[in-house]
């Protein structure tokens, strides 16, 4: 079995006393980034947070910036727009919108630990503009159509997995 892809990214390290983001284990999927500044955020409060790195990616990738799930799970600290997207052509950087999601004020040290960034190969789509689009298992049913948010009944694989499409 083979191991992950590797990509190159140049980094920019804009504050020479962070660390430049690195993975922390084996098989982990992102890194951690680092806030620039000290900062206390109040409950619901939000802030872009400056993280002193910004990358240059190959075309074809993005980097997204996910929370970090002991911050989640801890003090209620979250990425606003998760995932926030770096695009392969921005090059300023990287700042990570955080909220306070708790009761309690947080705060954030200079080089603590705020998020993490994945970086992903993405794909360009060519959109094609039909009259209708052709008809699937699940239609156009969306929010709350598998049921809601009780116990799910055992999958059927045969009939999850089946591309027969209803018309």
């Amino acid at each position: 079995m083979t191991g992950p892809s590797r990509v190159r990214v140049l980094i920019s390290r804009l504050d020479p006393d962070l660390p430049i983001p690195c993975y922390a284990h084996p098989g982990d999927a992102g890194v951690d980034l680092h806030a620039r500044t000290d900062m206390l955020l109040a409950p619901g409060q939000r802030a872009l947070v400056p993280t002193g790195v910004a990358i240059a990616l190959p075309d074809g990738y993005a980097a997204f910036v996910h929370p970090r799930s002991g911050l989640a799970a801890r003090h209620g600290i979250t990425v606003l727009n998760a995932p926030g997207t770096v695009d392969a052509g921005y090059r300023g950087e990287i700042l990570v919108n955080l909220l306070n999601t708790d009761a309690q004020s947080f705060t954030i040290g200079r080089g603590d630990r705020i998020a993490q960034l994945i970086v992903q190969a993405v794909s360009v789509a060519d959109f094609v503009e039909v009259r209708s689009l052709p008809g699937s298992h699940r239609g156009d049913n969306g929010h709350g159509a598998s049921g809601g948010f009780g116990a799910t009944p055992p999958c059927d694989i045969d009939s999850a997995t089946s591309t027969d499409t209803k018309d």
